[in-house]
């Protein structure tokens, strides 16, 4: 027993003490077949917006239009977060949470509730519980200081799901959600299978989507969709990234831009970004990119784009700066913004 709460006390101590990859965290041997994990990283982000769609602190699919321009400026920290990976064996448990939930009292405090990012289970290639969409390759995203960067290309969700990885092709049931139609009645849950090539290259992954989905009258309608997505290495560190998004595909791309139901029927969009990032040396980078959806019922056209420049002042620690526009064509509205990110990772 003595021996037991010694070598625990060790274990414990060591968290303080063993930091390794930027990206690896802090790692805890609780035995030959057991390895605690804590990672995330801490943001500071300061950002101005000016012009005729109301400021966000970070652009999704859509904003709401100004009847004027205006101007905003905020400094906060809610894109932080912090995660927690237990692996024993064969099995691995990941949770993992932010500060974009609800509450946030900007007069006194600043109290933003967490709110659960990730929680799955993985054993050999079954993954149950909630985290990134099947659909969704996570590498294709651009680095950016705002948050996610053209939200209106990307597909981009997290929800609950059963999926079944076998080598490159992976397979999964995903919880259904009618946005806006009726979500009460939504009976069979979404599904999706994607196929990943990989090589010395980079990556690059089609998917495609399966749903029934349930209007606000109660009519069932089958929706289905495809993605192609990836990272391109080119020359030195660089790298293109590229998603591109067709269908019935709905709140599974552009982030709200685009619903599943508009007016009793299955709305159709079109999304895609491209961006590419270039590596002046080792520890300085700059990634240029753009962003847009087109929905065919909702009228939809959305678009974003941004360049920004990254610096790593230690491995853990770097500092980027951005200017970007985010603009509603069918609103014939947009803002331009400008954003300095300080990010350490754990």
């Amino acid at each position: 027993m003595i021996a037991a709460s010694i070598r625990k006390t060790m274990l414990v101590g060591s968290l303080c003490a063993i930091a390794t990859s930027a990206n690896a965290g802090y790692e805890i041997q609780l035995d030959d077949a057991s390895k605690l994990t804590f990672g995330g990283y801490l943001k500071v982000d300061t950002r101005y917006v000016d012009g005729d769609v109301a400021y966000k602190d970070f652009w999704s699919g859509t904003g709401t239009p100004l009847p004027e321009a205006t101007s905003q400026f905020k400094i906060f920290a809610k894109e932080s977060r912090f995660n927690m990976k237990f692996e024993h064996d064969d099995v691995t448990a990941f949770v993992e949470m932010d500060f974009y939930g609800s509450g946030g009292n900007e007069i006194i405090s600043n109290s933003y509730s967490p709110r659960l990012r990730h929680a799955f289970i993985k054993y050999q290639g079954l993954t149950v519980g909630q985290t990134w969409t099947t659909f969704m390759n996570t590498s294709a995203i651009p680095e950016s200081a705002d948050f996610g960067g053209a939200m209106v290309g990307l597909a981009f969700i997290r929800q609950g799901q059963v999926r079944y990885d076998m080598g490159n092709f992976q397979v999964s049931i995903e919880n259904p959600e009618s946005f806006g139609g009726d979500a009460s009645k939504d009976k069979l849950p979404d599904v999706v299978a994607r196929y990943n090539f990989k090589g010395d290259w980079g990556n690059i992954s089609v998917s495609a989507l399966g749903r029934q989905l349930n209007t606000s009258l109660g009519k069932s309608e089958t929706a289905v969709g495809g993605s192609i997505a990836g990272r391109l290495k080119t020359f030195g560190k660089d790298d293109v990234r590229f998603q591109f998004h067709k269908g019935e595909l709905g709140r599974y791309v552009g982030v709200a831009a685009a619903k599943d139901i508009v007016d009793e029927q299955v709305e159709d969009s079109t999304a895609y970004i491209a961006s590419y990032r270039h590596y002046w040396n080792d520890t300085l980078r700059s990634t240029l990119l753009y962003g847009n959806i087109q929905t065919d019922l909702g009228d939809a056209d959305h678009t974003q784009w941004s360049i920004n420049i990254f610096q790593n002042l230690t491995p853990q620690l770097a500092v980027g700066f951005e200017l970007g526009n985010f603009a509603m064509k069918d609103k014939d509205v947009d803002s331009n913004y400008a954003q300095l990110s300080v990010k350490y990772a754990l």
